[in-house]
């Protein structure tokens, strides 16, 4: 698996974040602004300024929810959350094939996540498409789950059709650049909480949980 999709917030946290991005007026600015120099060619959005007082309440809610999410830190093993911020697309925006930096001026990404703030009814268009080696994906959440996936991968946001698409965006480094080791790992761990949760603690989990412990010390940085 390399990416997951998971339910992040609840109706009362989503009604919360789209009140308090409904309060700010002036903040908006062209996404542009934060792109990289090819992204920035295809990119054509709107992005609540980082340095905002809602935008910093936020994305502390954010990355709270994030880090207390047992699934997701199982699949991220998270170092660091940065970069977080809230971008809106309106009727013909879109955001063209691009790849994520690999260094950002906060962090190193690993992980790329979106987490969808508005309801799929409320916007036409506005599908997040994410490539491999051989296919393609798209992705229209339903709002408050959120989608990680590498940030290797390119991606694309199709052009919104009617309606209004917010969602919340940021990357996560990880203590495992690998992606073929974080799913491992990942792996290796669902397991191991699956049989504890079926058949209770045994000497051969606890075997199991020390080997994980260890590979995640000779993996991470």
């Amino acid at each position: 698996m390399n990416y997951l999709t998971h339910q992040l917030l609840n109706a009362e946290e989503i009604n919360f974040i789209k009140e308090k991005l409904g309060q700010e007026i002036e903040g908006w600015e062209d996404g542009k602004n934060t792109a990289g120099s090819h992204a920035s060619k295809v990119k054509n959005n709107l992005q609540l300024n980082r340095k905002s007082d809602i935008s910093k309440e936020l994305s502390l809610l954010i990355k709270k929810k994030i880090l207390d999410d047992n699934l997701i830190k199982s699949f991220t093993l998270p170092k660091h959350i940065h970069g977080i911020m809230f971008t809106k697309s309106l009727k013909g925006m879109s955001y063209g094939r691009h790849i994520d930096n690999a260094y950002m001026s906060s962090g190193r990404a690993d992980l790329s996540f979106t987490i969808f703030l508005s309801e799929k009814k409320q916007y036409e268009g506005g599908e997040l498409l994410i490539e491999n080696m051989t296919s393609e994906s798209k992705f229209k959440l339903n709002r408050g789950e959120i989608i990680i996936y590498p940030s290797t991968n390119l991606h694309s946001v199709k052009s919104v059709l009617n309606g209004e698409r917010i969602v919340c965006v940021g990357w996560i480094e990880s203590y495992v650049k690998s992606i073929e080791e974080r799913e491992y790992l990942f792996d290796l761990d669902a397991g191991a909480r699956s049989l504890l949760a079926k058949h209770g603690r045994s000497d051969e989990l606890d075997l199991i949980f020390k080997s994980y412990s260890n590979l995640l010390r000779v993996m991470g940085d």
